[in-house]
């Protein structure tokens, strides 16, 4: 199997970023070993670059990619060939699945129902508590949430759902080249119970246009895609729109009509994607019978309040879901100490009732 898997791992290295000619070499060569023996004309008359046909048909390739799947090893990462059982099914349905995966942490969370949840690179306090709360409120559902690990709605989501169950994050770059660096730590706490996939061969760096690509990955891994505030010019409406081209789900989150990062939602809505609210909202947008699977267990489920101490719940009603309030506020508000406010707000946010920004701001989840 590994002998067979190091000619998919060398179209990888050599075609990771050429989809298009990649696509035309698995279509005209059902035996993927077959390309490696065809004459460099015959390559390049399928789209492939004269290097790209050069490095294809070296002997050299061969050996880098049999050194590529022992560091792949090494580091536990796994390797997935479209000719895999373990190959997720919804990305095998799209127009040009990758060939190849690489995957950090456990490969069946890929095999999951899956829901993607996307949005703004800098959201507001409105968009980053609809995010947490929807992906928190999927995942304990047994839906898998798949985003992209870039900072903003993607990490929110990412955070929420491993609150609640399972998320997938697909890279625009290689494993051992995480990006952003900050979400590092993120990187790691998702592989424990769920994983991190990308197309791009080990070292990849994070270049511009790799993300793009990635995207019609993390929309074809998931059964619907959810908008969470996106600008007119946002790298969400390229997933939204892949989305619909692979005949999945398109629904977004309605904004303030007066704030940018809701025109792109907006627009959305208004083209024919459904209005999201809750989780709900997203159930019933999926097929059955997972749909009635799902919203069977909204009847069974009773809402309690959360339970606060007098104290706790007058921060807490300080707070809002929609913007954020600074320290000095609420110590001004409450009439309390400094160190009592900052005590209560220790505990609400230990019993996941709020969140903390940068700088000490606040928040009330939704």
């Amino acid at each position: 199997m590994d002998d067979h898997r190091k000619y998919w791992i060398a179209l990888n290295l050599v075609l990771a970023a050429n989809i298009r000619a990649a696509k035309k070499i698995v279509d005209n060569f059902p035996q993927i070993l077959d390309a490696f023996k065809a004459p460099r004309k015959d390559l390049i008359a399928l789209g492939l670059a004269e290097e790209e046909a050069r490095d294809l048909t070296s002997s050299k390739i061969l050996d880098q990619a049999q050194r590529e799947i022992e560091k792949l090893k090494q580091k536990e990462f796994s390797i997935l060939t479209q000719e895999d059982k373990e190959y997720p099914d919804y990305l095998r349905e799209i127009f040009d699945p990758p060939f190849v995966l690489y995957c950090a942490g456990k490969v069946e969370a890929l095999k999951g129902p899956a829901v993607a949840i996307v949005g703004a690179r800098k959201p507001s306090p409105y968009g980053r508590a609809v995010a947490e709360r929807i992906a928190q409120d999927l995942a304990s559902r047994g839906i898998v949430v798949v985003s992209g690990l870039a900072r903003g709605v993607d990490s929110i989501a990412h955070w929420g759902a491993i609150r609640g169950g399972k998320t997938v994050a697909v890279l625009g770059s290689g494993l051992e080249n995480i990006y952003p660096r900050d979400n590092r730590k993120l990187f790691e706490k998702i592989t424990e119970t769920g994983a991190v996939v990308t197309e791009f061969p080990r070292n990849t760096p994070p270049l511009g246009f790799h993300f793009p690509i990635r995207n019609r990955i993390i929309a074809g891994l998931s059964l619907a895609l959810v908008v969470v505030e996106a600008t007119q010019r946002s790298g969400s409406l390229i997933s939204a729109r892949l989305a619909l081209e692979q005949n999945r789900e398109v629904m977004a989150v309605p904004g303030n009509i007066t704030s940018e990062l809701s025109q792109g939602t907006n627009w959305l809505i208004k083209s024919g994607a459904k209005p999201v609210e809750n989780w709900e909202d997203v159930a019933e947008e999926l097929p059955s019978p997972l749909k009635e699977q799902l919203l069977s267990q909204k009847s069974r489920e009773k809402e309690k309040p959360p339970s606060m101490s007098p104290s706790e719940k007058k921060i807490f009603e300080l707070l809002s879901p929609d913007s954020l309030i600074h320290i000095d506020e609420l110590v001004e508000q409450s009439n309390l100490s400094v160190s009592e406010v900052l005590s209560l707000l220790l505990r609400l946010e230990i019993n996941e009732l709020i969140l903390q920004s940068p700088g000490k701001y606040f928040q009330r989840k939704l």
